[in-house]
């Protein structure tokens, strides 16, 4: 069994936890620090990044998430998720939580009525993934560890950096799961690999 948490400060908590429902997954909302200790895997959600980021330091999250990654745990972000978790954004001195080495745009897909749904190839998962685009950063710049794993009108939507995974749009709100079974794998490999060491 493995334990999967959802950072639950804001944003769409329970869709993630929808779709990472499988055999031999526990999973768990967080609201308290003392929780990540826990847990082997965590997802940082879609929602509003600044917002997000008040929050995090409200309730003391910003050190205990730093070590949850230096502990080479999973971790994976989207929309908001994926912008907390970039080493560096664009117009600003630095990321927030400096997880990714890459650099992203905040709502560079446009506003909320600009918000749309379309079918990506996404690296190791499939090449019809349905994948809903709203207020979305995009990643402008990746570092030589980070994989691309899938890209929109040649613009790139989301990376794998180890144990790491990140994508601009929302999976938790289609009906296909297949972009969280390939995080939950990812968990369960680093599990075993930390079993075996």
């Amino acid at each position: 069994m493995i334990k999967i948490g959802v950072l639950a400060l804001q944003g769409a908590v329970r869709e993630h936890i929808n779709s990472l429902q499988a055999p031999g997954v526990e999973v768990v909302i967080v609201k308290k620090v003392e929780q990540l200790e826990y847990l082997d895997g965590l997802v940082l959600p879609g929602g509003e990044s600044t917002a997000m980021r008040r929050l995090i330091d409200k309730y003391h999250f910003f050190d205990p998430l730093k070590e949850f990654s230096k502990a080479g745990k999973p971790m994976f972000g989207t929309c908001a998720g994926l912008i907390l978790m970039a080493k560096k954004l664009v117009g600003e001195d630095a990321g927030h939580l400096d997880i990714i080495d890459m650099e992203v745009e905040r709502n560079a897909f446009g506003r909320q009525r600009e918000s749309f749904e379309a079918e990506l190839m996404v690296n190791g998962i499939g090449d019809d993934i349905m994948a809903l685009f709203i207020r979305a950063p995009l990643i402008k710049r990746v570092g030589s560890d980070v994989e691309i794993i899938s890209k929109y009108n040649g613009e790139i939507v989301a990376v794998r950096q180890n144990q790491f995974l990140a994508c601009s749009f929302h999976p938790e709100l289609t009906k296909d799961t297949r972009f969280h079974q390939y995080f939950v794998d990812i968990v369960k490999e680093t599990k075993a690999k930390c079993l075996n060491t």
